[in-house]
């Protein structure tokens, strides 16, 4: 295998490019503002909530530079950097689906061992999905060691499979969740199976074995829209905790008055 300087998209498709760069302007022209919005809006909701939102916001985070780097991509601005930064991003986003799919299940399956969700925790593992990313794909990439790649992308999927099947198996018995969360849960949940095994995998397999599948790209650049349906959960689920807590004072201040 001769790693080359072209991206990985574009190049890969002939005639058929055309379209694949029309879909790639869909992301930047609609995928990008409305994730700069997302930002905006679940960052000023998130301060009246008690929701985390920290694996979200990284996986926003690496949507906004693959949309950067595929930008350079459309000018013709071609580069190995490029290459090795999306490929870096493209790999930290899936970790980050992965990292969001393990939060709910403890959430829901183990609620005080919830080690995923309180800060800290998840600050740590944000930091050290980025340095895992940083430093062994491009290793990976330079060595020409796809093997690896491969093994990285295949990962998560066994996890994908456990939590949904054992999440959706416990939702109807647990007690203790209100049946809105349980519906962010599983709707997560669901939408996070389909984006890594319609999207994410096929691709990126097809892509590292050399493998040209025009369809497979079409829907591995549709996974930013489908990410964006998971911010609006988690940001229905910070408006729905800020009502809560509101009801919750003007109840207690009611019976203070009584």
């Amino acid at each position: 295998m001769v790693y080359t300087e072209k991206n990985p998209i574009t190049e890969s498709h002939g005639q058929e490019g055309h379209v694949v760069e029309a879909m790639m302007g869909i992301n930047l022209y609609v995928s990008f503002p409305l994730t700069i919005l997302i930002i905006y809006c679940v960052s000023y909701v998130v301060q009246k909530s008690q929701v985390s939102i920290i694996y979200y916001t990284n996986l926003l985070i690496t949507n906004l530079i693959q949309i950067c780097i595929m930008t350079t991509w459309l000018t013709r601005v071609e580069s190995i950097i490029t290459v090795i930064i999306y490929y870096c991003v493209m790999m930290a986003n899936l970790y980050f689906r992965m990292c969001i799919a393990l939060e709910r299940y403890f959430s829901i399956m183990h609620p005080l061992l919830d080690c995923l969700g309180n800060t800290k925790s998840s600050v740590l593992v944000c930091v050290l999905v980025w340095a895992f990313c940083c430093v062994s794909v491009p290793l990976a990439m330079v060595l020409q060691e796809f093997q690896q790649l491969i093994f990285y992308a295949i990962l998560p999927a066994p996890l994908f499979i456990f939590c949904s099947a054992q999440t959706c198996g416990a939702l109807p018995v647990v007690t203790s969740m209100p049946t809105e969360e349980k519906k962010r849960s599983l709707g997560t949940l669901t939408l996070l199976f389909f984006n890594y095994f319609l999207g994410t995998l096929p691709t990126t397999l097809l892509h590292i074995t050399f493998t040209q599948s025009y369809i497979s790209w079409i829907f591995f650049l549709l996974v930013p829209f489908v990410e964006l349906i998971l911010f609006f959960f988690i940001l229905y689920a910070c408006v729905w905790c800020v009502d809560s807590t509101a009801s919750d004072e003007e109840v207690d201040d009611e019976c203070e008055s009584c």
